[in-house]
């Protein structure tokens, strides 16, 4: 097991998500009772919402130090958050990472065109929206993941339609509607990281969420002008070199509340 994976750290997440997979695929054959379907879809939502910082970390740094496990991973991350293989890295490591300090090219930008702000449930539904379109753009600047795009997204595609068509009801509450939720998460929670921040440094573009739940739960993701200042490091390596840079950062971009707050913020 130690030389499958690249960072070791990875094991327990990856042991963590590959549970709660089995668990969607039990409920999606076993559970017929719609409101028991609609009760296990609101129960997962918050799940489902952390699995995509992990999903993040992943496509910026790949988990395995094989090929066709990492396209496994991708497949399994695709039905908990509505991104398939290789989204995220057009849309933000090949986009929004190089784009961010331009408000009229960042692919999550929170911005309108006008230049005035978008609030966060404009921004969470603008990104979610454009999401797929903004990676389309982006890969075709980038063919080698485009091509992995278009392909994993037709097998991701593909099984979504055989898991409807064999159980419509179980597919559509275990993994269709979670992952339209999911992909939406995604937004949400990432306008907390940059909103508002008009800047042209790396130093002062991003806030930084210090919450230790927080970070436990999401792979050190609030460690976020780390983050942008080194995006290939490792997530298990994020607090070291944000230890390394943080005189840098301004006090206002330390946020301390607890995970609810910071989410909501």
């Amino acid at each position: 097991m130690n030389t499958l994976f690249k960072y070791q750290e990875d094991r327990i997440p990856v042991l963590i998500i590959s549970l709660l997979t089995v668990l969607d695929f039990t409920v999606y054959f076993l559970i017929d009772n719609l409101w028991l379907l609609i009760g296990y879809y609101l129960f997962m939502i918050w799940p489902k919402g952390v699995i995509c910082a992990w999903n993040h970390h992943h496509q910026h740094t790949p988990t395995f130090k094989y090929s066709w496990l990492n396209y496994l991973l991708e497949q399994i991350y695709a039905l908990h958050t509505g991104a398939t293989s290789k989204l995220w890295v057009l849309h933000h490591v090949l986009g929004h990472h190089h784009h961010y300090l331009d408000q009229t090219r960042d692919e999550s930008r929170w911005k309108r065109k006008n230049g005035k702000n978008m609030g966060r449930l404009e921004y969470s539904f603008n990104v979610a929206l454009t999401a797929y379109y903004r990676g389309y753009q982006v890969g075709k600047r980038h063919p080698r993941p485009f091509k992995i795009f278009l392909i994993a997204s037709t097998v991701t595609l593909l099984l979504l339609v055989a898991l409807f068509w064999y159980r419509p009801v179980p597919a559509l509450f275990v993994f269709i509607l979670p992952m339209m939720t999911s992909l939406l998460f995604t937004a949400w929670v990432t306008y907390a990281h940059h909103a508002g921040l008009d800047v042209d440094n790396d130093f002062e573009a991003s806030y930084n969420i210090m919450s230790p739940v927080y970070n436990l739960l999401t792979g050190n993701l609030g460690y976020h002008t780390a983050h942008h200042y080194k995006q290939g490091l490792h997530w298990s390596r994020l607090p070291a070199l944000h230890e390394k840079i943080k005189d840098k950062i301004p006090q206002r971009l330390f946020l301390t509340e607890h995970l609810g707050s910071s989410l909501l913020r």
